[in-house]
């Protein structure tokens, strides 16, 4: 009987085990399609599958197998990537909720939905990005800017951190990343003159390892003690500016294993009314690449120097192979792409991803700087009468020619899969000042339609030439990720539908309609030998709150809170 039990113990010790995620798990994360334990399906971002079952032949075969809804009358946008580990699916959604489900039916298995106080101020919807997988935890952010740790199987509380104090602006909805064996998060609250930062936590227990601030001249630390300070102090802030300097990463980062660098984009600068903050105000708009052992910054490449058209500079930052050296791919939201040596942050090509670009006619590759056009930038106020500042117009908007929606790339065709927008905004600069808590702008602003046919446009580019392989283009703005596959390219719209194409000739060859906007990435995964396709529906994020005229285009759709996944029909 003895014997019996202690066998039984043995197996369920090593049951428990073998589901643990390991930091070996993740770096093989984009290695083993039989699960999805990271943000961008791989710590380099690349959102690319090796499985082949789902392809351009059967696709005609892919149907929904299992639908879960998040319930409750908390629709609003849901922009999470499901994670999926030991047959378990867990999924975020708005109002800092998080779902563990049975990956193969969809049958609950338990929900955590975390206690949100009256005075949150997220500047773009209560939307939550996904989750991160570490040992026996799954560990999201919450929008009163906490961290909370959970058992895999139980649902139960393990940790909660406070990352920063909620009534002065700060908030989390990023996933967070997860490299040699630290949890690593950004922050988000730029609109409202914060100091961003990049943090590093032990993920078994929440403790802070080291801290690094996003602004120059703010301090960091490692371990508990001082770690210098980024950057110089006023070199590129004037005055006391830069104590309110925003540059947020607040979409999260990527990480690669060759380079041993985490790279976080980092968000605008505050405020927006540049003139009160002349210089480059580095490191906003900018991609900085962080040591994970250390938390120093070792390059940083500014994407829109003294940003004054709210272009943030957040957008994933994805490593690749070309030409025998590793590079990493960025699609700002200033409309320019970016190809950067991985290793040492140097430009080696840059090119428009969208139609009008009208803040800069190019950017130099010998220097790295954008050629700006002067007279785009929005004006002064206090060259005028005080109140309100020359009026420019600006393409694109800045909701971005890609904004948070995560690109794709395929080392099968060499291309990127990019959702892009294409919209301007009359924008003009008006007298700020800080107030904690208070929103931080100092403009004002309507954004349009470029075009009468399409606001989004999926492109397929290359990185090398900057030219469009295909487009396939969509009324409404496109708000969801990509994901690749062997010969497929998945993505999702606003007016509800799941849609794959052929990766080399942008031929749309399945599409679903899931009843609600899809704002989020879709994943693939293999289990027991089946390839299942989900995907989050919900419309919501910041097109409908900060859209202007593009709002009232797309203010038919329905909002929504759905989990759908798909296999192939036998």
């Amino acid at each position: 009987m003895k014997r019996k039990l202690l066998s039984i113990l043995v197996m369920a010790a090593c049951a428990q085990a073998g589901a643990q995620v390991t930091d070996a798990m993740i770096a093989n994360d984009a290695n083993t399609p039989e699960d999805v334990l990271s943000w961008g399906m791989g710590t380099q971002g690349q959102r690319f599958s090796t499985l082949t079952d789902v392809n351009a032949k059967t696709i005609g075969r892919l149907v929904p197998v299992w639908s879960m809804s998040f319930g409750g009358e908390k629709q609003r946008g849901q922009e999470s990537q499901p994670l999926v580990h030991n047959g378990k699916m867990f999924v975020t959604a708005s109002y800092s909720r998080i779902f563990a489900l049975d990956a193969k039916t969809g049958q609950k298995l338990w929900k955590y939905e975390h206690r949100l106080p009256e005075g949150i101020m997220p500047c773009c919807d209560v939307i939550n990005r996904g989750a991160a997988l570490y040992d026996n935890l799954v560990i999201f952010g919450t929008l009163d800017a906490q961290l909370v740790a959970l058992d895999q199987t139980t649902g139960k509380v393990v940790w909660r951190e406070k990352i920063d104090d909620y009534s002065a602006g700060y908030s989390y909805s990023a996933a967070p990343l997860i490299a040699e064996g630290l949890l690593i998060t950004g922050l988000s609250g730029g609109e409202f003159g914060v100091v961003g930062r990049v943090e590093a936590r032990d993920p078994k227990t929440g403790k802070m390892v080291w801290s690094r601030p996003t602004v120059e001249g703010h301090m960091g630390f490692l371990n508990g003690k001082e770690n210098g300070i980024t950057g110089t102090t006023n070199a590129t802030w004037p005055g006391e500016t830069w104590k309110t300097g925003g540059a947020t990463p607040w979409l999260g980062g990527t990480y690669d294993a060759k380079t041993g660098l985490a790279y976080f984009g980092t968000g605008n600068p505050g405020p927006w009314n540049s003139h009160v903050r002349k210089g480059d105000n580095l490191y906003s708009a900018s991609t900085i690449a962080i040591d994970v052992k250390t938390g120093k910054i070792v390059w940083h490449y500014q994407n829109t120097p003294n940003d004054g058209w709210d272009y943030d500079g957040v957008n994933e930052f994805i490593t690749f192979d070309m030409d025998g050296k590793r590079m990493g791919a960025k699609a700002d939201r200033n409309g320019f792409f970016y190809v950067n040596d991985a290793a040492t942050g140097k430009l080696v090509n840059a090119f428009p991803f969208v139609k009008k670009t009208t803040w800069a006619s190019s950017i130099d590759l010998k220097t790295g700087r954008p050629v700006y056009i002067d007279e785009n930038r929005p004006g002064d106020p206090t060259a005028g009468d005080g109140k309100k500042g020359k009026t420019a117009f600006a393409a694109p908007g800045f909701l971005g020619g890609k904004n948070q929606m995560p690109m794709a790339y395929s080392p099968k065709t060499g291309l990127f899969y990019v959702p892009t927008n294409e919209w301007f905004m009359d924008i003009w600069n008006e007298p700020i000042a800080y107030k904690k808590g208070a929103a931080y702008l100092g403009a004002g602003f309507t954004i349009k339609p470029l075009f009468e046919d399409h606001i989004g446009s999926l492109r397929a580019i290359d990185p090398k030439t900057g030219k469009v392989a295909w487009e396939v283009k969509n009324t409404a703005p496109l708000w969801g990720g990509v994901m690749t596959t062997s010969d497929l390219v998945f993505w999702g719209t606003p007016e509800g539908f799941l849609k794959a194409a052929d990766a080399k000739t942008g031929k749309v060859v399945w599409e679903f309609q899931t009843g609600s906007g899809i704002v989020a990435p879709p994943i693939t995964w293999k289990q027991d030998g089946v390839q299942y396709v989900s995907v989050v529906s919900g419309w919501g994020g910041a097109v409908p709150l900060w859209g202007g005229e593009v709002a009232k285009k797309v203010n038919f759709l329905e909002q929504g809170g759905a989990v759908w996944t798909f296999k192939l029909l036998k």
